[in-house]
């Protein structure tokens, strides 16, 4: 987008110690930069626990990098899983007007995301999971392109499994996967001990600035003129035929 703006200059000049001023005014042009922004989605009941605790320090960094963010709450409600019913090919969106719908809408618009979950029987929560299935199904074409990453949070045991789960998702939808210093993965029981994890939080962060970069190296990219690779028609091959 192009703004333009009026400003005024003055040249001064002077002859045997008499100055003589002439006011000229010019016009400018400013090329606006694009806000980039970070969707944070809380797989958690707990609006304020461990896994928002982890959110929270990579969208301070993200915020910090000049990133706009938003932490979208998946909530308390239950969250059906897919029925494979097809209507999402037809209108674009799920059967089910849920918090699934209202997240697509908003994935759109997105620049980047962040998946986080509390780990549960070392995987990805379940409302969480229903949640992906049918996003990455109905809206998966938003998304794609798009920096992602997985966060989880754990007491003690089974965050890798629960990372590797989320991570999944991005890598069948052609998006490039952001890592940190670390697994992204803080370790508490509460979100007083999660902000102890120094560590964790440190990963975290880092998470945050790595895409930052990432999404400007995008977005600098299509500026230079640099586009998505272009797809080839997708070749289906089943083992039993």
């Amino acid at each position: 987008m192009k703004v333009f703006f009026e400003i005024e200059f003055e040249k001064r000049f002077c002859y045997n110690g008499e100055r003589i001023g002439k006011i000229r005014t010019g016009r400018l042009e400013k090329q606006e930069e694009k806000i980039m922004k970070v969707l944070l989605v809380n797989g958690s009941p707990k609006a304020k626990g461990c896994t928002y605790t982890a959110l929270q320090e990579a969208a301070a960094a993200l915020e910090k990098q000049g990133i706009e963010t938003e932490i979208f709450q998946v909530g308390t409600q239950p969250v059906a899983g897919c029925v494979g019913c097809g209507v999402c090919r037809k209108n674009g969106e799920c059967f089910r007007n849920d918090v699934v719908n209202e997240f697509v809408k908003k994935a759109g618009e997105a620049d980047g995301y962040i998946f986080g979950s509390p780990i549960h029987y070392a995987s990805a929560s379940g409302a969480l999971t229903s949640f992906m299935d049918r996003a990455f199904y109905s809206g998966g074409s938003k998304m794609a392109g798009k920096p992602a990453a997985a966060v989880v949070s754990c007491r003690r045991g089974g965050a890798t499994a629960g990372f590797d789960q989320i991570n999944k998702y991005f890598t069948i939808n052609n998006m490039p996967v952001v890592s940190s210093q670390y697994w992204n993965m803080v370790h508490g029981n509460t979100p007083d001990e999660v902000r102890q994890d120094e560590e964790g939080l440190q990963t975290m962060r880092t998470l945050g600035n790595n895409m930052a970069w990432l999404i400007k190296c995008i977005e600098a990219g299509k500026k230079a003129g640099i586009t998505f690779p272009e797809r080839e028609p997708a070749i289906k091959t089943n083992y039993i035929r």
